[in-house]
């Protein structure tokens, strides 16, 4: 919720009582030729990581220094000289996946690591890891343990996931693995509360799942985005306020092929092939780049002078007919969100309350919820609209 992870490499990683705003019956339209693709990555290029916001707990974030990281620092895993290729960052712990013998190390208020991992998941319910069978052909073993139980002794519970399942790539490839919560198979994925292990029906040909703190978006082979769950701030993007039991494909996006998909708290955002962004659900704290009441009431409130009893002169800005700014508090239909310079979209990340992009050309821009830092712009501001990461641009990365 509070805390950003970034690859700076190719491409970037990044591991971030209300009023309707009445849904428009004419679907999105993509502002840029569908035709345009996205540039080939037959083989990824390792990067250095950065991290920033919360960090309480002694999580690895940068420099270890303070509660908070206000600007990205590089990432001080545990453990010198680590190859880290994943990393998972819930509220209270990290959880760093390692190259070669696939280690996971915890840093922060879980500690604690394990070999013979493939992927790594932390939330503050569960932490769930892909580790090796214990023997040749034995397939991969999915196991859910207590954050705090530091790696130790029985986890909560374990699943065995068959390779002979797997339709997406060839054993021990770790690029095809995952990533969690979705199983290796694509026909199940992993809760943080009971059932733990959820099927998926095998027609929806999952690419990649997330969860937010009610609901799930999935991604399919075809680039479609279906959503369940709870729907009560427009997270599901039907439209509606209304919970979906069973995935359920978001009309609106139809005839538009998806990329990428991330899952906040109580809000969603997808890429299309073409790097448009489309983005849905709460924006209590702007993580919609939409306009806000309470940043209007925390941010455009500015001081004019001084009255003659000494207290502030105070005015809320408005629109340019001098009428009070229109504010939504949530966006229960996908909405078409351009970036500054009509930058493409490659990547993207929700936390709880704020959102995190990744241009085609490796810029890095946040908003919505800043108050312990962590959309790295040196400060605690929480903001409605994109806003680029100087940090990577100053130190030319």
């Amino acid at each position: 919720e509070a805390a950003s992870v970034y690859r700076k490499g190719s491409p970037g990683r990044i591991s971030s009582s209300s009023s309707l705003n009445p849904p428009s019956r004419r679907p999105p339209q993509p502002r840029r030729s569908q035709q345009r693709a996205l540039p080939g990555m037959a083989e990824e290029r390792r990067g250095a990581w950065f991290g920033f916001g919360f960090c309480g707990f002694g999580q690895a974030l940068g420099s270890g220094r303070g509660r908070q990281v206000h600007s990205p620092e590089p990432l001080r895993a545990p453990g010198a000289g680590l190859d880290v290729c994943r990393v998972s960052a819930s509220w209270s712990y990290t959880a760093f996946v390692t190259r070669g013998g696939g280690r996971v190390e915890l840093s922060g208020f879980a500690v604690g690591a394990a070999g013979g991992c493939r992927d790594a998941w932390a939330s503050e319910e569960l932490l769930v890891v892909l580790r090796a069978g214990p023997g040749p052909g034995a397939g991969t073993e999915l196991q859910a343990w207590a954050p705090g139980s530091a790696l130790r002794g029985e986890p909560l519970w374990a699943q065995t996931v068959p390779e002979a399942e797997r339709e997406d790539g060839p054993v021990g490839d770790e690029t095809q693995a995952g990533p969690l919560p979705l199983l290796p198979c694509a026909r199940a994925y992993v809760s943080p509360r009971p059932p733990f292990y959820r099927p998926l029906a095998p027609t929806l040909r999952a690419r990649r799942l997330e969860l937010g703190a009610e609901h799930a978006l999935l991604l399919d082979a075809a680039g479609q985005v279906f959503s369940w769950g709870g729907g009560r701030h427009g997270q599901l993007g039907h439209g509606t306020l209304e919970a979906e039991p069973e995935p359920r494909l978001l009309q609106a996006l139809q005839g538009l092929t998806m990329t990428e998909v991330a899952a906040g708290g109580w809000h969603s955002l997808c890429v299309s092939e073409a790097g448009d962004i489309y983005i849905w659900g709460w924006n209590e704290s702007g993580q919609l780049a939409l306009p806000t009441k309470s940043l209007a009431e925390d941010v455009k409130t500015t001081a004019e002078g001084l009255n003659e009893d000494g207290s502030e002169v105070k005015t809320v800005a408005g629109g340019e007919d001098g009428a009070p700014a229109p504010f939504i508090a949530v966006q229960p239909f996908p909405a078409l969100l351009d970036l500054p310079l009509g930058s493409d979209a490659v990547k993207a990340s929700c936390g709880s309350r704020h959102t995190a992009v990744v241009t085609r050309t490796g810029e890095l821009y946040t908003w919505g919820w800043g108050k312990y830092g962590q959309l790295g712009h040196k400060d605690t501001t929480s903001l409605d609209r994109p806003c680029r990461v100087k940090y990577f641009v100053d130190k030319q990365l």
